[in-house]
């Protein structure tokens, strides 16, 4: 059944929406996937905060380019389906990666970070990388650590002056034998 060009005009605007929403976009190749792994896939990549979808080739084309995005020619060919990150885009990458290695039939072909391209080894790279609230946390740990020890100095010749001070007063309390 033929689409009517209002029709496509239509998936090109959704395709071009879903970009511009997005911080990321993965591009994978699902030849061989049940329609029950497909539905599996995509919980996992909504647990991360983003859509899985299967996409036509010629219109995703047109969207990403009409977005701004330089895509090499083999990424619009064979099966497509594209992730869209919109809220934690290592978190989608690791979702995508680690069914393409559970299921065998998904492959990763590449994908954008902010409309920079990655290619299917970045991809997996970019998989490895910890949650966000992990990196966060490190983050605050590494700019936390000089004003740690700057506070330790600070306080380090009080202490010794109590420790010595708690020592003279355990040594008086001590009855002397006789």
């Amino acid at each position: 059944m033929a689409v009517s060009k209002e029709r496509k005009k239509d998936i090109v605007a959704t395709y071009q929406d879903w970009l511009g929403n997005s911080q990321a976009v993965f591009l994978a190749e699902y030849t061989g996937l049940t329609m029950k792994d497909m539905d599996a896939l995509r919980d996992k990549v909504r647990e991360a905060g983003g859509e899985f979808h299967v996409i036509k080739n010629t219109l995703a084309k047109l969207a990403f380019e009409g977005e701004g995005y330089e895509v090499p020619l083999d990424f619009f060919s064979g099966s497509t389906a594209a992730g869209f990150a919109f809220e934690d885009a290592p978190g989608m990458a690791k979702a995508i990666a680690d069914y393409s290695k559970s299921v065998g039939f998904l492959k990763v072909k590449g994908g954008f970070l902010e409309k920079n391209f990655l290619s299917a080894e970045e991809v997996q790279a970019f998989a490895e990388l910890p949650p966000l609230p992990i990196v966060q946390a490190q983050l605050l740990g590494t700019l936390m650590a000089p004003a740690t020890k700057l506070v330790r100095t600070i306080i380090e010749p009080a202490r010794q002056l109590a420790s010595v001070m708690q020592a003279r007063v355990d040594s008086e309390a001590v009855p002397a034998e006789s």
